[in-house]
Formats: structure tokens, C-alpha cells, sequence
């Protein structure tokens, strides 16, 4: 086995090699398929038919937004949380869904790329539901964790021989500081989450956003001390934003 780490539209991707398949651990951008096609082709010199399997750990632009294009192009299966409901569900679903698409778009400019075709299916029709503690299918080694918090469906890939883990969004690493993603839904479950991955004590850690990393007792404790109490999310800080350009307005204007 061998993983590869390449540089994605706004994340990182982990593609993990194997002699007779590879396995993606996230669906990543839209934008990113031309780029995972030719690393595999030249790099690898390999089919690209040779992708048999996507991990899609939640629904945001970086981490599904490749999914569906990577099966009709491979033939490639997917693999997503056991959940009987769509994330971006009803109208403040389809609402929620543009405005991770316009952010994403947003991080990238940030970053300095080129602005790229990022839209993507809000409703993830995957091959395989997986729950707390399956196995990836044709990857016996390695298996799933629910680390909900981010959203109510993310999931961890931990490959328990090398004790190496992929957590995607749990938690980021900007410059030399670890913090906690936007949005959280459910701080509650986030905390947990956060606890579980720290009681692995894994080896490596690889992040979305950040790479690979060895954490500390101390990172960890100081990341779920200081976790959310509330939600975070789009919603909730529209209306705090909304309300702090209320108060300005109404604040009494000083004399003279």
C-alpha cells in the first residue's frame, strides 16, 4: 500500500495505492478530476478505469463534488454514510447547497486559483452505505468511523494497521495553529467526535485542509476544550451579523 498526496482545487487528496486497485478517500472538487486523471495516467501509468473505489465522507464541494463525474469516467463505485435522508434536503437544502458552491469558489480565489466548474449533484447516489465500523469494500483493512459534529454525516477512514487516519474536515490546520471547521451543526456530536479520534492515538493524522500531522495531547485538549458550545453555521451567523449592523444603527450618536 502507498498514499499519495496531491494538492486539490481548495484540499488536499489522498489516493491510496494498491496492485490491483485504488481507492480515493474523499470525492473532492468537481474540478479536481482532470487533475487526479492525470496523475494517475502519468504518474502512476496506470488506467484510470484503475480507480475502483470513492469515499465520499460528507456532502460539501470539496468532498463530493467529484463523485458522480469519477463513476462515469472509471466505473469506479461509491462509497457515502448510512443515512436514509439527502443532506441538502427541501428548499433551505438547495439554498445551503449554492452557498457551499459560492464559498468554495470564494476559498479558492482566496488561495489563488483559477476559477473553476465546481457545481455538483445535491443528492449523492452512492454504491455502498457505510456504517460506524464497516470496511471499504474491496479494502478489507480499511474501515469507517462516524465523526459527526461538521455535519451529521461525516465519516473518518481508518486504516487500523498503520495507524494512520483520514479525518477530512474534523479539524484544520492553518499555518501552525489547529481550529475547529465552519459550519458546525452539532456541537455535541462534534465533541465526541474529536474525543474518539484522540482516544485512537493514532500515528498520523491526515487532514483535508492542512496535510499530515502528529498531534499532540495537547492540541487535542486544547481543540475540544475550546470546541463550539453552539452551532455554528451559515444561518446563525448571517443573523448575529445581521443584528450587530442593527445595533449600529441604533446606537445613540455622540454629541457634537
Amino acid at each position: 500500500m502507498k498514499i499519495h498526496q496531491l494538492s486539490g482545487y481548495i484540499q488536499g487528496i489522498y489516493l491510496v495505492e494498491y496492485d490491483h486497485a485504488l481507492l480515493l478517500l474523499d470525492g473532492c472538487c468537481r474540478a479536481d478530476v482532470s487533475r487526479l486523471q492525470r496523475f494517475i495516467e502519468q504518474e502512476l501509468q496506470r488506467p484510470f478505469s484503475d480507480l475502483k473505489m470513492v469515499l465520499v465522507t460528507h456532502m460539501h464541494p470539496d468532498h463530493a463534488g467529484a463523485a458522480h463525474t469519477l463513476r462515469k469516467r472509471t466505473g469506479c463505485q461509491i462509497a457515502s454514510a448510512d443515512k436514509d435522508t439527502h443532506w441538502y434536503r427541501g428548499f433551505n437544502g438547495v439554498l445551503m447547497h449554492w452557498i457551499d458552491v459560492v464559498l468554495t469558489l470564494y476559498v479558492g480565489k482566496k488561495m489563488g486559483r483559477k476559477m473553476k466548474y465546481v457545481a455538483y449533484s445535491r443528492k449523492l447516489k452512492p454504491d455502498h452505505h457505510l456504517a460506524d465500523g464497516d470496511v471499504v469494500p474491496g479494502f478489507p483493512d480499511w474501515s469507517v468511523l462516524e465523526t459527526p459534529g461538521h455535519t451529521d454525516r461525516d465519516l473518518s477512514v481508518w486504516h487500523r494497521d498503520s495507524h494512520w487516519i483520514y479525518v477530512a474536515d474534523l479539524f484544520i490546520k492553518l499555518r501552525n495553529k489547529y481550529i475547529h471547521p465552519f459550519p458546525i451543526f452539532h456541537p455535541n456530536k462534534y465533541k465526541r467526535s474529536l474525543q474518539r479520534v484522540h482516544a485512537l492515538k493514532a500515528a498520523k493524522i491526515a487532514l483535508a485542509h492542512g496535510g499530515v500531522v502528529t498531534m499532540t495531547d495537547e492540541s487535542f485538549a486544547t481543540l475540544i476544550d475550546h470546541s463550539p458550545p453552539i452551532p455554528r453555521t451559515p444561518l446563525r451567523a448571517s443573523i448575529l451579523k445581521f443584528k450587530h449592523i442593527l445595533r449600529q444603527f441604533k446606537a445613540p450618536k455622540k454629541p457634537g
